[in-house]
């Protein structure tokens, strides 16, 4: 079965079920808008509707032929292997097609250049990365070039097996320098980091809590951590807290889809967003830098419409949230209100529900002149310009 065909699968078996069972923590409880509700929309002038073409700009498949693109990030700043401008991208499924066995990140010039950044064997972060390599969505370069990258490992491409995982620190020429492990790492998903100078906050939506591994029902213990992390000169970053921001939401395994779970995040202002891809909904999350305990699974900020299963998120110049749909092809727009104001298709590949399982990770160009976002369908980088 294809991943387009097994996604169509998985968010067909999950349909349309509510989060519920909100963890009881000391934090104060955010108070959930109308689910559905469209505030007026903040920035009349959609960011995607300045852009009317889609270039190919390369496959993603590396020599040893691991295949479905996840992970999506723009190198910033140049230093040893990484080049500014170029695109990193994690792959979840080795050649095998299993998910969760995934190794590799290849690194791509907006010319279509690709090269292999990195091939993390499982002996390399053996001891300190429960259940092995299967990278994911996560996927961020720290000041330093100190790459860090999800781990959500599968022995046999099932949810079934999936283990823990950790988040993987690489160095700016791709060698395994660390790895983060335990503390409510369980499952990293998705990421994003805020902070500048030498602490940052690393966000990780996590998806394997509750045992769902061991059910095909809603398990409503999704979480997103925030790692404080210390940056040092020459040296790999210190972990130094870790704190739960948002808790409750929505999991479901699938034989065929792995997890349906809060993927994608992204920090605007002072809210973290998050792509709660079980409910079709964004929620918000205030004060995510500060904040010393849980939300809940947050606000609810906007609900179905033209939401249908978000997995990854980007936050646009103008400070929209940018979402994709895991099941249709297409990318919609939301204004930090509320207000879903636009949406396009990427992919329109057959049969209906069309470009169903073909979108992934997503990351806005430099300068904003475009997006790029990866085709699990096709295996390569695309760029909406």
């Amino acid at each position: 079965m294809s991943v387009r065909q097994k996604m169509v699968a998985a968010i067909a078996a999950a349909g349309a079920i509510s989060a519920a069972g909100l963890m009881a923590l000391p934090a104060a409880q955010a108070s959930p808008a109308r689910p559905g509700a469209q505030a007026k929309p903040a920035n009349p002038h959609p960011f995607i509707d300045e852009f009317h073409h889609i270039n190919t700009v390369v496959s993603t498949v590396p020599k040893n032929g691991d295949q479905n693109p996840y992970g999506v990030f723009v190198v910033r700043q140049s230093t040893g292997r990484l080049h500014r401008g170029d695109v990193l991208v994690s792959n979840f499924n080795a050649k095998s097609n299993e998910q969760g066995t995934g190794k590799t990140i290849v690194e791509v010039s907006p010319s279509g250049h690709r090269t292999l950044f990195a091939h993390i064997s499982n002996g390399q972060v053996a001891g300190r990365c429960p259940g092995g390599v299967g990278l994911t969505t996560a996927l961020e370069v720290l000041n330093g070039g100190w790459v860090v990258v999800g781990s959500t490992p599968s022995s046999n491409g099932m949810a079934a097996t999936a283990q823990a995982g950790c988040l993987i620190v690489l160095n700016r020429n791709g060698q395994v320098a660390e790895t983060f492990h335990g503390h409510g790492i369980n499952g990293p998903w998705d990421s994003t980091v805020a902070g500048r100078g030498n602490v940052v906050s690393l966000f990780v939506t996590n998806i394997l809590n509750g045992g769902v591994q061991t059910t095909t029902s809603v398990v409503n213990q999704g979480t997103v951590l925030r790692l404080t992390l210390l940056l040092r000169s020459g040296r790999a970053p210190q972990w130094t807290s870790t704190t739960e921001v948002a808790s409750g939401l929505a999991e479901q395994q699938n034989s065929t889809a792995f997890v349906l779970g809060p993927t994608g995040v992204g920090i605007f202002g002072d809210r973290l967003f998050i792509a709660d891809t079980q409910d079709s909904t964004i929620t918000a999350v205030s004060h995510p830098v500060l904040r010393s305990g849980s939300s809940g699974p947050g606000a609810i900020l906007t609900s179905g419409g033209d939401l249908n299963a978000p997995l990854g998120l980007a936050i646009a110049p103008n400070g929209d949230i940018l979402t994709v749909n895991g099941n249709d092809g297409r990318i919609v727009e939301t204004t930090p209100a509320g207000a879903q104001i636009a949406a396009r298709y990427l992919d329109r590949t057959a049969p209906a529900p069309l470009g169903a399982g073909a979108l992934f990770g997503l990351a806005v160009k430099p300068g904003g002149t475009g997006i790029y976002f990866v085709d699990d369908d096709l295996n390569n980088l695309r760029l909406l310009h």
